[in-house]
């Protein structure tokens, strides 16, 4: 017979809820950001709805590390959920996730970021260029934007020799292409540079103009239908931490992620370029590009994504590029 004094600690113990597996993820965008705040921080109120209660997400006020590090820092455990731009990370690692980073794909970031999903994620196995993570989404913004403070771009040689701020990856190949000088930094570098004149402009969406105060320090911005470019990010979570969880927890976290997780960033993303248009208003000049700038950035892109489709040998990059346009409703002659 057991001690009646252990039969109770063990009644009680049974009755106490098990403390909730609090995930840890670093965020490098403003706080404020209509991303973090429409996209994320929901997400991880759900995180604590589905699995009811048993894990919770922890957002940090600062990030861990710079923008370029974070998908390492998911990878290596020093968080356990990041984000970030894949042409962050300057070598070669993410080639596929190029699939969404090139010109006139779509102006709906809503499509984008689902068509992302499915056909990167799907048969260009974007896993396998996330190893040592799981992956929780992947998705794009609205449509890419040249903004700059020297001359509206009527021409190609308008664009040469000017400074352009570029995120990495596609972009900085077409504006080289197009006689600019790329230069990479991530976002919360381009006010100090901009605003110091160590850029003429940026390529940029509508939403970052305000995000990141740089209204004052853009007098023209340029517009193809489909964009310019686009980036391309993900959101992940460390592998070893994902296995830790349960099997029923995993499968509800899914739930709310990927493709779910596409149509809710992309939403708060064409939320967030409505209202960066609204609050601009005219005080820089948007400007549809003219027909002989379109066709130098279409003689460029096609170069560019001809090289990229060749480089992923398995792969078949052309048919996959072809099936994105298609499932965005974008046509290119």
């Amino acid at each position: 017979m057991k001690p009646i004094h252990l039969t109770l600690a063990g009644l009680i113990l049974s009755a106490m809820p098990l403390a909730a597996e609090e995930l840890i993820m670093s965020s490098w965008l403003p706080p404020k950001h209509p991303v973090v705040v429409n996209a994320f921080q929901p997400w991880a109120e759900d995180v604590e709805r589905v699995t009811e209660g048993r894990v919770t997400v922890r957002i940090m006020g600062k990030p861990l590390g710079s923008p370029p590090a974070h998908f390492d820092m998911a990878r290596d455990g020093i968080a356990d959920i990041t984000y970030g731009l894949h042409s962050f990370t300057e070598d070669n690692r993410f080639n596929r996730a190029q699939l969404g980073q090139f010109s006139f794909l779509g102006d709906d970031a809503v499509a984008n970021s689902k068509a992302f999903w499915s056909i990167y994620g799907g048969k260009l196995d974007a896993a396998e260029e996330h190893a040592g993570t799981h992956l929780l989404g992947l998705f794009m913004h609205g449509p890419g934007l040249l903004h700059n403070n020297v001359r509206k771009i009527e021409t190609p040689a308008d664009m040469q020799g000017m400074k352009i701020r570029v995120p990495g990856g596609y972009v900085g190949e077409l504006v080289s292409a197009l006689g600019a000088s790329p230069l990479f930094m991530s976002s919360p570098e381009v006010y100090e540079k901009l605003s110091r004149g160590v850029i003429d402009g940026v390529a940029f969406t509508y939403e970052a103009m305000t995000a990141f105060n740089l209204t004052d320090h853009i007098k023209y911005s340029m517009t193809v239908p489909g964009g310019i470019y686009n980036t391309t990010w993900f959101f992940v979570i460390n592998e070893g931490k994902w296995n830790s969880l349960s099997a029923e927890d995993r499968a509800a976290i899914d739930a709310i992620s990927g493709e779910a997780f596409a149509e809710r960033v992309g939403q708060a993303w064409n939320d967030a370029d409505t209202a960066a248009k609204q609050e601009v208003g005219d005080a820089v000049e948007f400007y549809q590009a003219s027909p002989e700038v379109v066709t130098a950035l279409h003689e460029a892109a096609t170069k560019i994504e001809q090289a990229w489709a060749e480089s992923l040998g398995e792969h078949d990059g052309a048919a996959a590029l072809a099936a994105f346009r298609e499932m965005t409703g974008v046509k290119v002659e």
